[in-house]
């Protein structure tokens, strides 16, 4: 009998510790939700945080959040490995240069099924329970995205000549029309955009989800820009994670090669909004639970925060 009296005192003193601990979290968060109460932030969201069913809901569910305590959410998505399986599905050969999908008339095609049909509507869906409206664009939509084709050259090795690479309707963003996401800035709906932009001859361009996130946050004039990975951040030569960084600092890593591969594309797009407007970039592990809010709203944050020299 003392057992079960003690076994319960044990459970009520667990259950008021942890409510204890909620009262903490909130009372932290306080000073960081006026901070940014009536900003936009754009968030990448991508990587296995978009491909894990219950990442995305709690995902969608902290974009309602953010919301709610007046923020101004834009997601900005991408969905690589969605296409490549339905380009396999189909029966489709996909090629990639230096990392980007080589994009023609068929590929196309699949990428904006994918991207601005499925992928967008499951993100818009998942707001839309979690009790928030999400509404899905792509950047063909009041002409969001004004694309111009994008132009890659590489080196021969050999004969040391340069050679213009052909990747097709692979695009980059020409011009953001903020607009047409201003209009949702004093309502509760939020945007959900898919990479897809459009040339001045009509023509439909595939885009980097990274770069379509940064030219839109340089657009709209966002506080924050949010670029969920798979990674916890950029990581110094000993592996440890760097939480704050300069663009001083960053040139300097991809200098001398702390920062390589896919990472530097990445770092890039940052180093450049935070050089035209945005007050930081965040590098972000989208894997974790509530990564956004984690870095937006205690002291200790998450990830690595890039600001301007």
């Amino acid at each position: 009998m003392n057992e079960e009296i003690r076994s319960e005192e044990d459970q009520s003193e667990s259950s008021a510790y942890r409510t204890l601990a909620r009262a903490k979290v909130l009372s932290e968060a306080l000073p960081y939700m006026r901070r940014f109460n009536g900003q936009t932030i754009v968030i990448k969201y991508g990587g296995h945080a978009m491909g894990d069913p219950e990442l995305a809901r709690l995902f969608a569910q902290d974009m309602v959040l953010l919301k709610q305590v007046g923020m101004n959410p834009i997601v900005v998505h991408g969905g690589g490995p969605q296409i490549g399986q339905m380009l396999k599905q189909l029966n489709i050969q996909s090629e990639f240069v230096d990392g980007l999908r080589v994009t023609d008339q068929q590929t196309i095609d699949v990428v904006e099924m994918v991207l601005a049909g499925k992928i967008n509507k499951e993100i818009v869906s998942n707001i839309n329970a979690a009790g928030g409206i999400g509404v899905g664009l792509c950047g063909k939509d009041a002409h969001l995205i004004t694309a111009r084709k994008l132009t890659r050259t590489k080196r021969d090795p050999e004969s040391n000549i340069e050679k213009v690479l052909d990747l097709g309707f692979v695009g980059e963003p020409e011009k953001v029309n903020p607009h047409v996401l201003d209009c949702f800035i004093n309502t509760d709906i939020i945007p959900v955009i898919s990479p897809i932009g459009v040339g001045e001859d009509g023509q439909t361009y595939n885009i980097n989800a990274d770069t379509a996130a940064g030219a839109i946050a340089k657009a709209v004039g966002a506080r924050r820009l949010y670029m969920l990975t798979d990674v916890k951040g950029i990581l110094d030569k000993d592996k440890n994670l760097v939480r704050d960084a300069d663009t001083d600092h960053i040139n300097a890593m991809i200098a001398d090669g702390t920062i390589q591969g896919g990472m530097i594309p990445k770092t890039e797009t940052c180093m450049d909004a935070v050089e035209n407007g945005v007050e930081a970039a965040v590098i972000v592990d989208g894997r974790a639970p509530h990564a956004v809010l984690l870095e937006l709203f205690t002291e200790r944050g998450a990830g690595t925060m890039i600001r301007g020299s």
